[in-house]
């Protein structure tokens, strides 16, 4: 049932929520309370007389109130559990201080906190947030989307639990991964909380700690898989567009092999993306980008290494062979260039165990033939840097140390400007930090990270990392895709998208080692994004006809900014 609408004074032209609930229902919806910054004139109209103190507050009281109260939380778990428990009564001032704070909050509301609060999602949590879909109840998959209470869903973030970060399967505890997501698209993109949906798919769990607890809240049963679990998704996906057929699905944190074929399977059927593929790579190739513009050079003059080919590895190939393909190279002079690892070593075309996805970045056996080699049998990271003289090198294993002394010592006498891009998270599984990076390499690489690392002093200089964070890239792709009402979304608008991205660093800024723009300025990456995939969408012919202006002023108008708006009593018909 829904709790508010949109509307507009025709007379006036004032923009209002015509609100449904009334009293103390009021004042437990999240979406709709305002606490103490409901006016005289709403409190005796809408049931709340004698329900608040005397004192009306402005926003900015409120923020303030609240954020004297975070910062005494004694530990990441009780800031996030702060978070949510101000999400789950006013999301309004949750945006708010989100967004005057996103730099100090953004580990907390997101990784790595939200991995630990997912761990012990069944016993902090306070209030279900989104809708869980599991076996027992998808025959009533459209009177679940009846029951939410948004006035227009136009968002959904998808997960099945299966792949939560880099903590496994943690089935319906996953659900902490798509409410942070939905976090991140209203405070970083704009998008209007009440447009934005998280979603768990339960299907079952394979973790036997989740499975003996008595207080977990899933699906207490092994993962549907095979037929079950298609024939699952497919009614879940119908059900969506039954209900919400303008709608936008990003999935998330799916196993590797359910990820890429959902990807093929439905990119064509709904307005769908999948962030730890496509979004992964966009913002490395934005990275790249820059990287190439301070060394002066071009991608084909590069020799890519990529170690670790799962769903961020495979994203970012993908897009370094369609900047290689825009330089003219063909399909066999990009294999000559980019080198592929995974659990194996160097893949090659006749290993049997490699996946679909990773056949057409596989090595012939010829290509080693005149190679130097520890052992023959297993081409090594530390093999393929020396003999292919890799001038990038990047790494998606989670493998601490992974980059150790002696490959970061060859990537130096590679290239006199090397760059280096460990880009697994959290901190602690990183391949290599920014330090080690530049001290091995005489100072002399440009370095982009997955997890935040501190400035690095070097030979009197002082180098900052860019953190790789797809907070730069799915906001702005769900909120270009929906402002051009695209067709569909292709692989195109990421790599316009990265090029935009990259844009934005500035020379001063690239000289103090940044390769990606300033966090604190998400919103403004976040329109930029936006602004290239709805100019794509438009030039490929499957978005709206704008002109560059008018693009531009509707996403401006799309970003919403958190303010209490002014409510009037309304009477559902």
């Amino acid at each position: 049932m829904k709790t508010f609408d949109f509307k507009i004074d025709p007379l006036t032209g004032e923009q209002y929520y015509e609100v449904y609930l009334r009293g103390q229902q009021l004042l437990t919806d999240p979406l709709l309370n305002k606490g103490s910054h409901f006016t005289i004139e709403e409190r005796a109209t809408l049931g709340l007389t004698g329900l608040l103190p005397h004192g009306v507050s402005t926003l900015e009281e409120e923020v303030a109130r609240s954020l004297e109260s975070y910062r005494r939380k004694p530990d990441d778990l009780e800031r996030y559990l702060f978070l949510l428990g101000l999400l789950n009564r006013n999301e309004t001032l949750f945006y708010r201080l989100l967004m005057e704070n996103l730099k100090e909050m953004l580990p907390i509301v997101y990784t790595p906190t939200v991995g630990l609060a997912c761990q012990l999602l069944s016993k902090i949590m306070r209030r279900a947030r989104g809708v869980y879909v599991h076996p027992d109840n998808i025959g009533a998959i459209d009177q679940i989307f009846r029951n939410v209470p948004l006035p227009k869903v136009r968002l959904l973030v998808v997960t099945d639990g299966e792949r939560i970060l880099g903590l496994g399967d943690l089935g319906a505890d996953g659900m902490g991964i798509p409410v942070g997501k939905v976090s991140l698209y209203v405070a970083a993109g704009g998008l209007h909380p009440a447009c934005c949906l998280p979603v768990c798919l339960d299907v079952g769990t394979n973790n036997q700690r989740l499975l003996d607890d008595p207080l977990y809240l899933g699906y207490r049963h092994p993962r549907l898989e095979g037929e079950a679990y298609w024939n699952f998704i497919e009614r879940f996906v119908l059900g969506v567009k039954r209900s919400f057929p303008d709608a936008v699905i990003q999935w998330e944190d799916f196993a590797k092999h359910k990820a890429f074929t959902l990807l093929q399977r439905y990119r064509e059927r709904v307005l769908s993306f999948n962030d730890d593929i496509q979004g992964t790579g966009a913002t490395a190739c934005a990275a790249l980008l820059t990287a190439m513009r301070i060394k002066g050079s071009r991608f084909s003059d590069q020799r890519f290494v990529v170690a670790g080919l799962g769903q961020a590895g495979f994203g970012t190939v993908q897009h370094i062979r369609t900047i290689l393909e825009e330089e003219g190279l063909s399909r066999d002079e990009i294999r000559r260039r980019v080198f592929a690892l995974d659990y194996q070593g160097l893949l090659f075309e006749d290993d049997p165990v490699l996946d679909d996805w990773q056949r057409p970045w596989a090595q012939p056996r010829s290509v080693v033939a005149d190679w130097k080699l520890d052992d023959p049998n297993r081409i090594t990271l530390a093999d393929v840097v020396r003999n292919a003289r890799a001038t990038v090198l990047i790494g998606v294993t989670a493998q601490t140390g992974l980059f150790d002394r002696t490959i970061l010592t060859q990537m130096g006498e590679n290239d006199p400007r090397p760059v280096i891009m460990p880009l697994s998270n959290p901190t602690a599984n990183s391949e290599c930090t920014p330090e080690e990076a530049l001290r091995f390499t005489g100072g002399r690489a440009l370095v982009a990270t997955g997890s935040p690392f501190p400035v690095v002093h070097v030979r009197g200089r002082q180098v900052r990392t860019s953190q790789c964070n797809n907070l730069y890239m799915f906001p702005g792709v769900g909120l270009g895709a929906l402002v051009s009402r695209a067709a569909r979304i292709t692989d195109r608008m990421f790599v316009a998208a990265a090029k935009r991205l990259s844009a934005m660093v500035t020379p001063a800024q690239e000289a103090e080692g940044l390769l990606l723009p300033e966090m604190q300025n998400i919103r403004d990456a976040s329109l930029e994004v936006a602004k290239a995939v709805a100019l794509e969408a438009r030039d490929a012919g499957i978005g709206r006809l704008a002109g560059d202006e008018e693009y531009d002023r509707l996403l401006r108008n799309a970003q919403w900014q958190p303010h209490f708006a002014p409510y009037r009593p309304g009477v559902l018909g």
